[in-house]
């Protein structure tokens, strides 16, 4: 399965994410891409953590949505999913969302912690406890509401702009003295809504992804975020 990969990063690259351990907290479109990447780059013990259900609005954006999973915890689907992508995965589910009161899940020595959750509150507790542990943490930005082809960039928070959900997590963060934080955020501008968040197909993939080859290439390398 891997031997493609390693032409180009050798048995030790290998073996860095086969020793692994990364937890995606939310897996929806943009979190649902990062898990696929890292499945697929071998990644051995991978955590996912969300409470909903696939839902037929899911099916424009997310790659767990399909017919035949509707109506299944995401987590569950996904399970399915990574182990019948790497049978040699060690998948651990959280069927449940994230929030200050079981943020045990972040006890469990994970390499890395991709945050790709929706609730601005959940975020910053998350973010938060991350550091508070010292474990490596990434954050996706506002992915909705565009439709323009964009170019998704890696930067500490406080050189964000343009986005307003990096706007609104730059006051939180500095409101609880956190120094620094990577996140993975756009400036193209979002279009006005007046029913909810829309999306379109593939930009939060694009968002899932870079988030994905970013903390992949940490672990190659054997550097922290």
């Amino acid at each position: 399965m891997f031997s493609r990969a390693q032409k180009l990063i050798g048995e030790d690259g290998l073996q860095r994410f086969f020793a692994s351990k990364v937890l995606v907290v939310g897996v929806g479109g943009v979190g649902g891409y990062a898990v696929e990447m890292f499945a697929r780059a071998g990644v051995g013990t991978l955590g996912i953590m969300d409470g909903d259900l696939v839902d037929v609005s899911n099916k424009n954006r997310q790659i767990i949505a399909l017919e035949s999973t509707l109506g299944m915890p995401k987590v569950e689907a996904f399970k399915e999913r990574i182990l019948d992508i790497n049978a040699n995965c060690k998948v651990i589910t959280f069927n449940e969302r994230f929030s200050a009161d079981n943020s045990r899940v972040l006890d469990m020595q994970w390499d890395y912690i991709v945050d790709a959750i929706d609730s601005f509150e959940d975020k910053v507790n998350l973010i938060c406890l991350a550091k508070q542990k010292g474990v490596d943490i990434i954050s996706a930005m506002g992915a909705g509401n565009r439709v323009e082809l964009c170019d998704f960039e890696i930067c500490d928070i406080y050189k964000t702009s343009y986005d307003p959900l990096a706007k609104k997590l730059r006051k939180a963060l500095k409101d609880r003295s956190v120094k620094s934080h990577t996140v993975c955020y756009t400036k193209t501008p979002t279009i006005p809504t007046t029913d909810g968040v829309g999306s379109v197909s593939y930009i939060p993939p694009l968002c899932g992804i870079k988030l994905a080859g970013y903390v992949i290439q940490k672990i190659l390398q054997g550097e922290r975020i």
